[in-house]
């Protein structure tokens, strides 16, 4: 059986401090790698700091261990009717997602604190019960690509990306996995004096970078359209093929056989984007990761992602990523 919590600091240590609180409600199944990369995030921060700034509590329906879905028992520190006082709770989600009805007694607890102007959160399928709860409309949010179908299926109204990790005013939703260790270094980064400390708990945790709201999960193009449209797979498997020299979408409907307009309507009706946006989107990605992961010059790279010229290519990449490819780099190498 195990204990994460024991690893922050107690509890009298935290309150002389004004430690910020974050709890962490653990669904059954919930998966161990999101709730410890976001735990182990706040005690690095702490070490970065040195002094403890992050509190972090377990929380569970009631007071008798968690089974994971990997296994592993964890004993909660409260449960939802002992609950201490928070600054921000975040829903650990079960894998695969739990769809019955015997989640009333949480969901009216999560309205309770959304009534309270708590900060909301959900880490892997987390955000299924957020949304169950009704406490994501107006909200973007975000979650594991496996069951981006699922949530979209059960909850047309609400907003959902394939970003990492979503933050948006009081409500905070990762994807999972070590994508919650994205996000809560973002988090820790807002505090006061949070970018050094955020940048340092990266370090000790073997981050080479601190990944930003604007990075898309890497949802396999399968699981957003299916089976049902072998055309536009093909279309993008082409795209993904020639990102050194694009072909042109007269080209890129020749060679599937259809017309311009049918390959727009494609585009349009499944990927929410053009042909030409989504084809300099992968030029776009394929372009950071050898910004972030290579060293090759700014030129080369955007020869090698379809650019005709360095000038071009440094305005189209500032335009979607928000920053230059030189600040690119440089805001990498300081993390």
């Amino acid at each position: 059986m195990v204990h994460p919590a024991s690893a922050t600091p107690s509890p009298s240590i935290v309150k002389s401090c004004s430690a910020k609180t974050f709890g962490f409600l653990i669904l059954p199944n919930f998966t161990t790698i999101g709730l410890a990369s976001a735990v182990e995030t706040l005690r690095m921060a702490n070490l970065a700091a040195r002094k403890p700034l992050f509190r972090s509590v377990l929380i569970a329906a009631d007071d008798a261990p968690v089974t994971a879905s990997n296994g592993m028992r964890v004993l909660p520190d409260y449960s939802i009717a002992n609950a201490p006082a928070l600054d921000a709770l975040l829903v650990v989600g079960a894998n695969p997602i739990d769809r019955s009805r015997g989640n009333r007694p949480l969901i009216d607890w999560l309205r309770q604190l959304a009534r309270q102007h708590m900060p909301l959160g959900g880490i892997c399928t987390g955000s299924y019960l957020l949304a169950k709860a009704e406490l994501l409309k107006g909200y973007r949010c975000t979650i594991h690509w496996e069951d981006l179908p699922t949530l979209q299926a059960h909850f047309p109204g609400i907003v959902i990306s394939s970003q990492l990790f979503e933050l948006d005013r009081d409500r905070y939703t990762c994807s999972g996995g070590v994508a919650a260790m994205d996000m809560m270094l973002q988090l820790v980064a807002r505090e006061a004096g949070g970018q050094d400390i955020a940048a340092k708990a990266a370090e000790l945790l073997l981050c080479d970078r601190m990944r930003g709201e604007r990075e898309r999960q890497r949802v396999p193009l399968r699981t957003l359209l299916g089976s049902a449209q072998p055309k536009l797979s093909q279309v993008v498997a082409i795209m993904e093929a020639n990102l050194e020299e694009p072909l042109g979408l007269e080209e890129l409907a020749s060679l599937n056989e259809v017309t311009v307009r049918q390959l727009e309507r494609l585009f349009h009706k499944y990927l929410q984007r053009t042909p030409s946006q989504y084809y300099l989107e992968l030029r776009l990605s394929r372009a950071r990761e050898l910004l972030l992961r290579s060293d090759v010059q700014v030129r080369e790279v955007a020869l090698a992602c379809g650019f005709s010229s360095p000038a071009h290519f440094s305005k189209s990449y500032s335009r979607f990523f928000g920053l230059s490819p030189l600040g690119e780099r440089r805001q990498a190498s300081l993390h």
